[in-house]
């Protein structure tokens, strides 16, 4: 059966959008291929016309997931005033209700950083790569008259607090008290990105 031209890239593309959310969802752990390959809508053994393994799957699920959580954050960044309100911003555009409930949508970061420590070496080094671009977002929100070295400590103490709270609220049995993480999360990142700036 012969194909469009370009129909084994937009499969290929299918097959990384879904294990992007699926992975973000239920970890990589627990996704296996057939089920993967099932929710795209096409068959077990097609995986490998396509991909090398789950790991070589993994990668690039992975790099498009931290790719479009970048691009999301970014546009938020634009639609927002620069200094301490784009701060602001990010940390409540971050510990949202929205954000915590739709893990299959949200950042990588969060969702997986437990599990892809466990991964091969290059893995590990997508993910560096990405995290180092989400990191830059958050350089760039403090005022320039920082150090460098110091924005850089204040981004990255900034974010892991961010993560942090993320995972717990999403880790926790109730609405009520993943809430109060949220807010509680809210309010320690401000003052930590307020005595960073000062």
């Amino acid at each position: 059966m012969r194909f469009e031209k370009g129909h084994k890239e937009e499969t290929r593309q299918r097959i990384i959008e879904t294990a992007s959310r699926k992975f973000r969802r239920d970890g990589v752990a627990a996704t296996g291929i057939a089920g993967l390959m099932g929710e795209a809508g096409l068959t077990h053994g097609g995986f490998y016309a396509h991909f090398t393994s789950k790991e070589d799957l993994v990668r690039l699920a992975l790099e498009s997931a931290l790719d479009q959580t970048q691009a999301n954050r970014q546009k938020m960044l634009e639609a927002t005033e620069t200094g301490p309100e784009s701060l602001e911003a990010l940390i409540r555009f971050y510990l949202r209700s929205s954000h915590r409930d739709t893990p299959e949508r949200g950042c990588a970061a969060a969702a997986l950083i437990s599990e892809i420590a466990r991964h091969e070496p290059e893995t590990r080094a997508v993910f560096t790569a990405r995290l180092r671009g989400l990191l830059e977002q958050y350089i760039s929100a403090f005022p320039a008259e920082m150090d460098a070295p110091a924005r850089e400590r204040a981004a990255i103490g900034l974010f892991a607090t961010l993560l942090g709270c993320l995972q717990m609220a999403r880790a926790v049995d109730g609405p009520e008290f993943s809430d109060k993480i949220l807010e509680s999360g809210i309010e320690a990142a401000l003052r930590l990105a307020n005595i960073a700036a000062a």
